[in-house]
């Protein structure tokens, strides 16, 4: 097949990295089977640039010999080009979960992040005008039969796994492993971010509740009265799953009344909070045990938020303080930034 030309090779790379940047974000959300579309993109997206790769090292190979400003740069774009990709490749696979103890699935998304302001620099530098015939019936034709055999690899690696029965075939549709279900000893105590464990007493400790009937504080104690049970699955964004057995308060029933409220402030003690819909409180926990114990410091002692069908940053952990409000729920940052 006779190599595109460089301005199609460039173009269509771009969308292929933008598609695989929106996706990436999306599966990092996707936490229904409603979501596996994202993931499946995500990774046809990931097919279309390694396609492309070829074709864009003969560009590369001529920019080099030109040595303009910038060239390190767009070699160290190169670079981690190729490890977001071995990275994604090896943790999808199961061929390497884990690089000298860390984890393949934060590898990929930390070269992606660092990838991004190297993209981004690379496009104003590089900086192309657009032309109709970028949108022309060739051009569009040409891009969807490359999408469309990025589909097909994507669907022949899957059965590859498949039949060399490697690791990744156990994996969950939001590509994590399962890890410690029904075991909550041997489930990682992953952290969102900055976050660290923090030390609780007991005694002094209290809930606060806010609802449309006001304030109020409620012990450990008061909690664990309920010990309501719930089945649900933990799906961290580290690439680890866990399914357990959860005891504790339903959010709804600590609410005695919602009012005009639409939305759901969860904080932690740490300063962590997510924003929920007022939809979603009848299906929300507030656990205090896990597997018929109570919860460990790392697991979120005294109290941790299980949001069934939310991945795990929306689990919060160490929650002190729940509150009714008028704001909508998606006014917050689409990732906890804290």
């Amino acid at each position: 097949m006779r190599a595109p030309s460089v301005r199609f090779t460039n173009l269509s790379l771009l969308l292929a990295l933008l598609v695989a940047f929106g996706t990436g974000a999306g599966a990092m959300a996707a936490g229904t089977a409603s979501g596996r579309w994202v993931v499946i993109a995500h990774g046809v997206a990931a097919m279309m640039v390694i396609l492309l790769v070829p074709w864009k090292s003969l560009v590369v190979r001529r920019g080099l010999r030109r040595r303009r400003p910038g060239r390190h740069a767009s070699l160290l774009l190169a670079a981690l080009l190729v490890i977001t990709l071995l990275a994604g490749l090896a943790y999808t696979t199961g061929v390497a979960r884990s690089v000298g103890g860390v984890l393949g699935m934060w590898i990929h998304v930390a070269a992606a992040l660092t990838l991004l302001p190297f993209a981004i620099w690379h496009v104003v530098a590089r900086r192309v005008r657009p032309r109709r015939a970028d949108l022309s019936r060739r051009t569009v034709l040409r891009t969807a039969a490359i999408a469309a055999v990025a589909g097909g690899v994507y669907a022949a690696l899957g059965s590859a796994v498949a039949l060399a029965e490697l690791p990744g075939t156990r994996r969950r549709f939001t590509g994590s492993y399962e890890t410690g279900s029904f075991q909550p000893e041997a489930m990682p105590t992953t952290i969102w971010l900055d976050d660290a464990v923090p030390a609780v007493d007991r005694r002094d400790y209290r809930l606060v509740v806010v609802d449309a009937a006001g304030r109020r504080e409620l012990s450990i104690a008061d909690l664990a009265r309920f010990g309501s049970p719930m089945h649900a699955t933990l799906d961290c964004t580290s690439g680890w799953y866990a399914e357990q057995d959860w005891s504790g308060a339903p959010v709804s029933a600590l609410l005695r009344g919602i009012g005009n409220a639409r939305s759901l402030m969860v904080h932690s003690i740490t300063g962590y909070r997510v924003r929920l819909p007022v939809d979603d409180l009848d299906g929300l926990l507030l656990a205090t045990a896990v597997g018929g114990a109570p919860l460990t410091p790392g697991h979120g002692y005294p109290v941790r938020l299980v949001a069934p069908g939310r991945r795990g940053f929306w689990w919060v952990k160490w929650v002190d303080r729940i509150e009714l409000q008028t704001t909508p729920w998606w006014w917050q940052s689409p990732f906890p930034l804290t």
